[in-house]
């Protein structure tokens, strides 16, 4: 009887210190190994650090916008190029084969997943990315007709995608609005009490906390009409016509799109990779999302403390004599420094960081709201300034910082520190955009 009494024991007091509890410790809930996340494709790591946040040359308008500012910025990763016109065009294909699968979806349920691995139902139901969808299949080029132009606006008799159709509908948290103490939930009463503006300047009660998720539609397809659009007596038909969709531009930064349209691109790219991730059963990784202008501020300098270009010198030519980016050099002798408008992606040697173009080719998106005075007063920790500006807002509210200057720009808008700005609505031949992603941990 003493034997089985000692093996109870010795049992129980094995069990209980494998159990959850941790044998009365406190050890953490580890559910998984150790946590190691790669770098991102094409992305390069950016460490954390502090640098001079400002113009480090003279302020030739004495704009007084870009006053010196010691910040710090924690790490991230970012993309080692400007996005590229063959990289956005999987996002534009992504949203054309999105749509195909849900008209298809209507009559032929295998484009659509409408049930979850217990039989529940998902309403809307989900599209089926493992159907391929045959383009010249009869019975499909009916139900797909209404996604291409109408015969009355083909050019030449061709039959296109009609691109006004392309709208990618996504979804964002507002986490500006849920952050503010009115609108935090009481616990005392359950409830909310507070009120929000939706996205399209409409406000409403918060009821719980849906009223946060904010939806959105945006057009992704760009602006090709814009190569004629920004310039004035000037022939740049050829761009418009071919520069986004062919082959010979596919490793062209992308130009044309917007503010809104670059932040939709972040979102979907995010959740691009996040899908893949959960259907491995592996953890999402953190979101995708436009720089702010101190994040790109930082990653320009390449660590080099007080430089006025991201290479570290004070010009923008080599003890060669040759130009170190593609910008309007000599007032006006574009191809100077090899290109007349846009390059290719990586022409020029990359900063320290290793990061290409980070002065010329193209102007670049930040995440930041414009104003004059930005840098005085915001924080020295991870600085920016956001604003999601309403439709109706005054234009001024809907400036959005960019950076790096274009091959239209002189020399002054290469430089690390200096500011400017574009409206977020518009699409620009000059402006494309990069990524960044924020790294977990310092």
């Amino acid at each position: 009887m003493k034997k089985v009494l000692v093996l109870s024991v010795i049992i129980v007091t094995i069990l209980s210190g494998c159990g959850s509890s941790g044998g009365g410790e406190l050890v953490g809930v580890h559910s998984r190994g150790a946590f190691y996340e790669p770098d991102p494709y094409g992305m390069l790591f950016i460490p954390q650090g502090s640098f001079n946040m400002g113009s480090n040359d003279q302020d030739i308008a004495w704009s007084l916008t870009a006053p010196t500012k010691t910040v710090t910025i924690s790490s991230f990763w970012m993309d080692e190029t400007e996005i590229t016109n063959s990289e956005y065009r999987q996002f534009v294909n992504w949203v054309r084969d999105s749509i195909a699968r849900r008209l298809l979806g209507e009559q032929f349920e295998e484009f659509l997943i409408t049930e979850d691995y217990l039989g529940n139902e998902i309403d809307p139901p989900l599209i089926n990315w493992d159907e391929e969808i045959e383009w010249d299949n009869e019975e499909y080029a009916d139900i797909l007709e209404e996604m291409y132009l109408p015969e009355n606006e083909r050019f030449f008799r061709r039959k296109e995608i009609d691109t006004r159709k392309l709208i990618y509908e996504y979804e964002w948290v507002d986490l500006m609005q849920a952050a503010k103490k009115t609108n935090r939930y009481d616990f005392e009463t359950k409830s909310y009490h507070g009120e929000v503006y939706d996205q399209f300047g409409k406000k409403r009660k918060i009821s719980d906390r849906s009223a946060f998720i904010m939806k959105d539609r945006v057009n992704v397809y760009p602006d090709t009409l814009c190569w004629i659009a920004d310039f004035t007596y000037s022939f740049n038909e050829p761009w418009t016509e071919k520069y986004f969709w062919h082959p010979g531009f596919a490793e062209y930064p992308v130009v044309g799109v917007t503010w809104k349209q670059a932040s939709a691109f972040c979102i979907w790219r995010t959740q691009l990779l996040n899908n893949f991730l959960r259907s491995k059963g592996e953890p999402e990784v953190m979101a995708y999302r436009l720089p702010s202008e101190a994040e790109w501020e930082y990653a320009a300098r390449g660590n080099l403390e007080n430089s006025i270009y991201p290479w570290g010198g004070l010009y923008t030519r080599n003890d060669k004599g040759c130009f170190l980016a593609n910008f309007k050099p000599l007032r006006g002798r574009y191809s100077d420094d090899g290109g007349a408008k846009s390059m290719a992606v990586a022409s020029y040697a990359p900063n320290d960081f290793g990061l290409y173009d980070m002065a010329g080719n193209v102007a670049e998106w930040t995440s930041s709201a414009y104003d004059e005075s930005a840098n005085s007063f915001v924080h020295d920790m991870n600085p920016t300034y956001k604003y999601n500006a309403l439709p109706d807002d005054p234009s001024v509210l809907k400036r959005k910082v960019i950076r790096g200057g274009s091959w239209k720009d002189v020399g002054f808008f290469l430089q690390c520190g200096t500011r400017t700005y574009e409206y977020q609505d518009s699409a620009k031949s000059f402006i494309g955009f990069r990524c960044v992603r924020d790294f977990i941990g310092e």
